[in-house]
This record gives structure tokens, sequence and C-alpha cells, in this order.
């Protein structure tokens, strides 16, 4: 009979993920549309299992930020559009000192938290007015804003621009 239980208690939050939301008055509402991106590890707030999941709605819901910058992939300035990662990680209550950041072909990359208050590092949702599509950097797409500090244009700092971001790992 012990084991039935252990099963069961195993099985019943995979029939309803609604279970393992958070409560509580910090806890963030769930994604209505596709996941986009998910946070987790060291944060306070989240939406599911102690992680923050977002759907591009909640994502535009942030604070709107513009950059325009060249990149090291594409030709002339750009203008970008979308949130800057210090607001996301302060929305979910980030205490760490680094995020990696990994893609959907698994590109990982671990950055110093510091950076995010020191340069205005956007999370870019569009370019030039066009939302990014994952054929082409997106949905997401971590931007520098490399024309305003000259120790951005350096190639240590290019590898930091994660297109097609999935997912953030608090540490």
């Amino acid at each position: 009979m012990q084991r039935f239980f252990q099963v069961f208690l195993a099985i019943v939050p995979l029939c309803f993920p609604v279970m393992a939301q958070e409560h509580g008055p910090d806890a963030l509402p769930l994604p209505k549309g596709p996941l986009i991106l998910e946070v987790d590890g060291a944060l306070s707030r989240g939406n599911r299992d102690g992680a923050a999941h977002f759907d591009m709605e909640m994502l535009k819901a942030l604070p709107v930020a513009q950059l325009e910058t060249s990149t090291a992939v594409t030709d002339g300035t750009r203008r970008f559009e979308g949130f800057l990662m210090r607001d996301l990680l302060d929305h979910v209550g980030a205490h760490g000192s680094s995020v990696t950041a990994i893609a959907l072909n698994d590109y990982a990359i671990e950055i110093d938290i510091e950076e995010f208050e020191r340069f205005d590092v956007l999370v870019a949702y569009e370019m030039d007015g066009e939302a990014l599509l994952p054929s082409d950097k997106g949905p997401l797409w971590i931007v520098y804003p490399r024309d305003r500090h000259k120790e951005l244009q350096d190639i240590r700092y290019d590898y930091r621009w994660v297109w097609q971001l999935r997912w953030l790992e608090i540490q």
C-alpha cells in the first residue's frame, strides 16, 4: 500500500500540472500562451515548481526598452525592442551572482549579473519593428549596447549575445 501512495504522489502532479503552480501574494501568473522563456535557480518569485515560466504576453508586460546598436552578425545599426535583463531579474527576485543563458540549440554561456547593472543589456523580441522569429535569432535575443561602450566591442562580449534564448539559470 505504501508503494501505491508513492507512485500516486509521483504521478498526480504530471496529470494535474496546475497543482505545481506557486501560490501566495508574490507568485507570478501562469503563462496562457506557448512557453517562451524559463527562469530558474536562485529566484524568489516563480509560478511553477520554483521556476518562472513566461509566455510572450508576460514578457511584453515588462517595462519596454529600446536600443539602437550595431551587431557582429548584422549589417549597419539596428533598432531593438524588448526589456532590460535587470528588469526581468528584479521581476523574479533573482538573488545570485551569475546567469547561465541557454539557447534553443543548447548553446550556453555564464554571465555575471553585475553586467546587467552596469550596462543596459536588452532581451529583444523585435528588431527594426519586426518580431524576432526562431528562424532568425528569435524569439528572444540578448543584445548588448555595443555602440555606447567601447569595451563591449570585444569578441568576449559577442559570445554573450545569445540568440534563440530559451532558458536562464540563476546561480
